[in-house]
């Protein structure tokens, strides 16, 4: 059976658009359409779609706010449609903020070199949310388990109820992480890394507002996301967390409770030495790496810097990033772990390292932090 999409957006022209591209794809049945935020929410409620696509400018109710009430009243997989500036890149951020998964930009030009690549790239967005959609309703019959790991990995199971003592003022309590939290593995750390695309910016910033300011690791972040948006993003997390955060730039030396997040359309990679180890920000064209700014690149220079002593993360996202970086700091004696499937947008990413056998510890998202915080602190 095909999923059921609802399109959401003033302009007639563009309703079309993305009703003839979805609709070419027989997973995909746009069922319904609507002109402004106020009858997406209607039509939300009455029609239950598995995907919402959805315009943010829109008359009556906007799209963030039509987000939010859909969220309240009927929650539904939602891709927004942005514009790639700088104020197009906030909204987006406030329409993830509010429960949206996913956004697109609206001027396909922007994300592909023909029409036949970005209507290939809309579908696969829309079908993967559509399966989280889909996921999380058979879930509910399922009692969620907080971690998954390999017999091979089975010493680093918490005491699933023990409290945090000598890390809790690096991390804020949350009751929930609390159930799932990591022994630590006694390793030497000078670096956290972590890497994510689909459904990255909610995951990162649940994250990270966790972590106190004294967190004694530098924290490099590549999150798949357009030029123009990583500085909103960056200043975004950095308003709302108690360590600082900030759009990497070249020369940036690595410190302690600060987070780098790699600037969108380049790539980062990070050189010297463990102990003076800095960003080196490189323009990047070649058609021959997909993603800019890419995990795998950012990871591999970790992996030639800090070797065994950096803890990996993947997060939620679509595609393999950050399988062969993710190795090549394995390779090093670094430890990787992933996001579970259950708290993933799109088991992507992390199913690809789960796959190959480079995670050791599959954790959801809400036991993420208070878990790195056990581990680094070789308590």
């Amino acid at each position: 059976m095909a999923y059921k999409v609802l399109v959401v957006d003033d302009s007639s022209f563009f309703r079309r658009r993305v009703t003839d591209i979805l609709n070419k794809d027989p997973k995909l049945n746009v069922i319904d359409v609507a002109v402004n935020g106020q009858e997406a929410v209607d039509k939300a409620l009455l029609l239950k779609p598995d995907v919402i696509t959805m315009d943010i400018e829109m008359p009556i109710l906007n799209g963030i706010e039509a987000v939010r009430k859909i969220m309240a009243q009927s929650p539904t997989s939602i891709l927004m449609f942005s514009s790639l500036t700088h104020q197009g890149a906030k909204a987006t951020l406030e329409a993830l903020d509010a429960g949206a998964l996913d956004f697109l930009p609206k001027k396909f030009s922007e994300i592909a070199k023909n029409s036949d690549e970005a209507g290939s790239l809309l579908r696969q967005r829309v079908v993967e949310i559509a399966r989280k959609s889909e996921f999380s309703k058979q879930r509910t019959r399922i009692r969620p388990t907080a971690i998954n790991i390999s017999p091979k990995t089975s010493r680093l199971i918490a005491d699933q109820h023990k409290p945090l003592t000598s890390t809790s003022s690096l991390v804020t309590k949350d009751k929930k992480a609390m159930a799932a939290i990591t022994r630590s593995s006694g390793k030497e750390y000078k670096l956290l890394a972590i890497g994510t695309s689909t459904g990255g910016p909610v995951a990162l910033q649940k994250i990270l507002v966790q972590l106190e300011e004294n967190f004694p690791l530098p924290i490099i972040i590549v999150q798949h996301m357009p030029a123009a948006f990583t500085a909103a993003f960056a200043s975004r997390l950095n308003s709302l967390c108690k360590i600082s955060i900030k759009e990497a730039a070249d020369g940036d030396i690595l410190k302690a409770g600060c987070a780098y997040l790699a600037p969108g359309g380049r790539q980062m990679l990070i050189t010297g030495s463990e102990n003076s180890a800095k960003i080196k920000i490189l323009d990047d064209d070649s058609p021959k790496i997909t993603f800019k700014p890419s995990v795998d690149i950012s990871f591999g220079s970790a992996a030639k810097t800090f070797a065994g002593k950096v803890l990996g993360v993947i997060l939620t996202g679509m595609g393999s990033d950050g399988k062969e970086g993710a190795r090549m700091l394995k390779a090093k004696g670094a430890t990787i772990w992933s996001q579970d499937e259950q708290s993933c947008v799109v088991y992507g990413m992390p199913q690809a390292i789960d796959k190959a056998g480079i995670s050791e510890l599959s954790l959801s998202l809400d036991s993420m932090a208070a878990s790195m915080v056990k581990e680094i602190s070789r308590g």
